[in-house]
């Protein structure tokens, strides 16, 4: 009786140490595998949407060339507790890339960063146009920002993310910088509140891309002002001609300095009701800590940068200058 009951116990203990053994061999197996690199002999690029399952991406990244064996891939997975760690996006894997370096890229949700530029003195209109025709956003704009109100910067984002969140993130940027620079601005300047320094940032910014020139120009229109001169700058004149949607494309005639604008500073006193673009850190520090100048004008010198005067004789003389060069560089 007793060896009747023996043989069938023996049976089932040989069983469970075969499965133990199997399981042993299987995790040995899955385990070396999991580290061997990949089938990729070049960089790919692999976008997962959002609810895939573990199976759904093994799937996806065999289909990519990424890896060789989904099973496995899953199977490595659930031995690394790792099946419901995977975060969806878009993903570049290096060539050769093993199945757990895969694992760790997805679980790490390492995206891939894109980046998006706006330079300084784009108007609002220009930007919006620009994040129309970026990819890896999504939704529209349903309204163009107010001008000036958007930081000039490099951006990241990752694929999926909104164009609306994007400008969101640049007004916030200008907002918050704009506070930091009106509240350690210089105690003399004469402006009266931050916006007005952003629309005086944004004349400069237009008027010269030479850094080291911002702070001076500033200081001169801030002269103007003082001395109730017209600002007389040709970029609020192209502002008033185009809306900022655009360029010009073309230059300015006697007649563009006759236009009824409020933007047209040949005609008004003060500076325009609003900017005239977006202007960056550095035109918005020139204005807030202007430069101790004299200087009443100033015009291009032919290289790039400008000449300034304290008087109109000296501005005028200036100007013939810079025409004289001009016509010379057209022969």
């Amino acid at each position: 009786m007793r060896r009747a009951l023996l043989w069938p116990l023996t049976g089932l203990a040989v069983l469970v140490g075969l499965a133990v053994v199997l399981a042993i061999a299987g995790w040995l197996y899955v385990h070396g595998q999991f580290d061997t690199p990949g089938p990729a002999r070049e960089e790919r690029t692999v976008v997962l949407p959002q609810g895939l399952s573990a199976f759904d991406i093994a799937d996806t990244l065999e289909d990519a060339g990424v890896i060789d064996d989904p099973l496995l891939f899953v199977a490595g997975l659930w031995i690394e507790d790792k099946q419901h760690a995977l975060k969806a996006g878009e993903y570049v894997f290096e060539a050769l890339v093993t199945p757990r370096g895969v694992m760790e890229k997805l679980v790490a949700g390492d995206t891939v960063v894109h980046r998006l530029t706006v330079t300084e003195g784009m108007t609002s209109a220009e930007i919006v146009a620009a994040l129309k025709t970026t990819s890896r956003l999504e939704g529209g704009i349903e309204t163009v920002p107010p001008e000036g109100s958007l930081l000039p910067e490099t951006y990241h984002y990752a694929l999926g993310d909104s164009r609306a969140g994007l400008v969101k993130r640049m007004r916030d940027d200008m907002t918050q910088l704009v506070k930091e620079l009106w509240q350690a601005r210089d105690p003399t300047l004469a402006l009266d509140d931050a916006q007005q320094a952003v629309v005086l940032a944004s004349v400069v910014e237009k008027e010269t891309g030479v850094a080291d020139e911002r702070s001076v120009i500033a200081g001169v229109f801030l002269n103007r002002l003082r001395e109730n001169m017209r600002l007389q700058s040709d970029p609020t004149v192209i502002y008033a001609l185009t809306g900022g949607k655009g360029p010009l494309g073309r230059a300015l005639t006697r007649s563009d300095l006759r236009i009824e604008s409020p933007y047209n500073t040949y005609r008004v006193h003060g500076l325009p009701p609003g900017p005239i673009a977006n202007p960056g850190r550095a035109a918005l520090t020139a204005v807030l800590h202007p430069a101790a100048t004299d200087a009443l004008y100033f015009v291009a010198d032919g290289s790039g940068g400008h000449a300034f005067a304290k008087t109109l004789d000296e501005h005028n003389r200036n100007v013939a200058h810079w025409r004289a060069t001009r016509a010379k560089a057209k022969k």
